[in-house]
């Protein structure tokens, strides 16, 4: 099969296409012919070396969107023909999502989204997981206020959705221009991205990892949530600074698929690219104030 990969840290001239064995299920597997899939920053921090895994072939992505193709033993509820999304984790690994087929195991994957087609749905996964558990991880009550930084991004425009709909009081810190978009996703207030004005909120999403200017808007006592492990600022005030780090789970993905086919959770997408122009959709990527994921599809 074809898979992107890259051999050579760097930009993203160093995505490249190579054929690669398809893979095969084992116990407790499924096996997914790849319809699209996401386009993360985590992809490019993967292709410039950050995680490491010099001398490797390194496959590329994490998010997926497609049809069951094989099952492999002990798998219980999937069949082939299913329509499904998935998480593959992991950074340095043979081979990612962006590739014609891909193994996963059964509990990363959840029914694909009715509502929407399968570019829309490859947005979901990571982000949509990212956000999820971040928001929980905040651990506040129903009319608590919180503010999330990048809250026009991919993760930040879904962690203000899930906020606002666990009852929290969102405040949306952004681009000035996004002020009617995030307000529209449910923000009670906006703060411009600079301003100085955000708090005291009784915690912080930091989707922009803003790390310790974001830390000041918490209130005394309060709670910090970091999206990226170990990029945390330091404790202070008696705040609980936490962060995140995303994993596999079919069942919250499950859930996060009822919310957008009940329209409660919007997924946005800003382009498309084929599989074989998976460089030219690492250069999209890098395009600063890009508000949707970039997505491959795969024929």
């Amino acid at each position: 099969m074809l898979a992107a990969v890259v051999t050579e840290f760097g930009g993203p001239e160093r995505v490249e296409l190579a054929r690669v064995p398809v893979p095969r299920p084992a116990a407790g597997q499924v096996r997914v012919r790849v319809r699209a899939a996401g386009v993360n920053p985590v992809d490019g921090a993967v292709r410039a070396g950050v995680f490491g895994g010099a001398g490797q072939r390194i496959g590329l992505g994490w998010d997926v969107a497609g049809e069951i193709d094989a099952v492999g033993a002990e798998v219980a509820g999937w069949a082939v023909g299913q329509q499904v999304v998935g998480l593959h984790y992991g950074a340095v690994k043979p081979a990612g999502t962006h590739a014609q087929y891909v193994v996963l195991d059964a509990t990363a994957i959840a029914a694909a989204p009715s509502t929407v087609d399968e570019v829309s749905a490859a947005a979901l996964p990571l982000s949509g997981l990212t956000a999820a558990r971040a928001v929980e991880q905040l651990g506040l009550a129903p009319g608590s206020s919180v503010l999330v930084t990048g809250a026009a991004g991919v993760v930040g425009g879904l962690a203000v959705q899930l906020a606002a709909r666990a009852g929290l009081v969102v405040t949306a810190l952004a681009g000035a221009a996004d002020e009617d978009f995030v307000r529209s996703l449910g923000a009670a207030a906006f703060v411009p991205r600079g301003a100085a004005g955000a708090g005291p909120v009784d915690g912080v999403l930091d989707a922009a990892v803003l790390g310790e200017p974001a830390l000041g808007f918490v209130r005394d006592g309060g709670v910090y949530v970091g999206l990226i492990p170990n990029h945390a600022p330091a404790a202070e005030r008696g705040i609980r600074v936490l962060e995140q780090e995303v994993a596999p789970d079919g069942a919250l993905l499950a859930r996060l698929v009822s919310l957008v086919d009940a329209g409660e959770l919007t997924l946005r997408v800003a382009d498309t690219f084929p599989l074989a122009d998976a460089a030219k959709a690492h250069d999209r990527l890098a395009v600063p104030g890009t508000r949707g994921r970039v997505v491959l599809t795969v024929a």
